[in-house]
């Protein structure tokens, strides 16, 4: 079952929609890089390339228990909330990258689907800890 953007709620799973605008952003940059840098142009055309393929391929899923990452319709790898200790999402005008920090390990993913369900399902849960100064 996947529940409306608008509210989130604990108990329905959530798959978040693709965000096609830091790829296409990339690839635009790109354009205008050919007449000044071509070799750097083409490395940031080839990487927004590829942000748009994994845009077309990757899907995250908020579950009640965990984040799911999926390649079509197949589970690729699961991220347990339990494990969680910190997450953010890095540039808040234009949301390019999201952190999160697990027991063992930190992972960095460009922000690749909507941003606002994201923080929402986040914000939902996984809340960050009030830290007391």
């Amino acid at each position: 079952m996947t529940a409306s953007a608008s509210s989130p709620s604990t108990t329905d799973t959530i798959e978040l929609a693709p965000s096609y605008t830091l790829s296409l952003a990339l690839i635009g940059l790109a354009i205008p890089l050919l007449l000044v840098q071509v070799w750097v142009s083409l490395a940031i055309g080839l990487f927004g390339g590829f942000l748009l393929l994994q845009t077309v391929l990757l899907r995250l899923r908020f579950t009640p228990t965990d984040l799911d990452i999926y390649r079509g319709e197949t589970l690729i790898r699961q991220f347990p909330y339990q494990d969680w200790q910190n997450w953010e999402i890095f540039w808040s005008p234009v949301p390019i990258l999201f952190y999160f920090k697990e027991v063992k390990s930190i992972h960095f993913v460009p922000i690749l689907f909507d941003p606002n369900t994201l923080r929402r399902c986040l914000e939902a849960r996984c809340p960050k800890a009030q830290t007391s100064v």
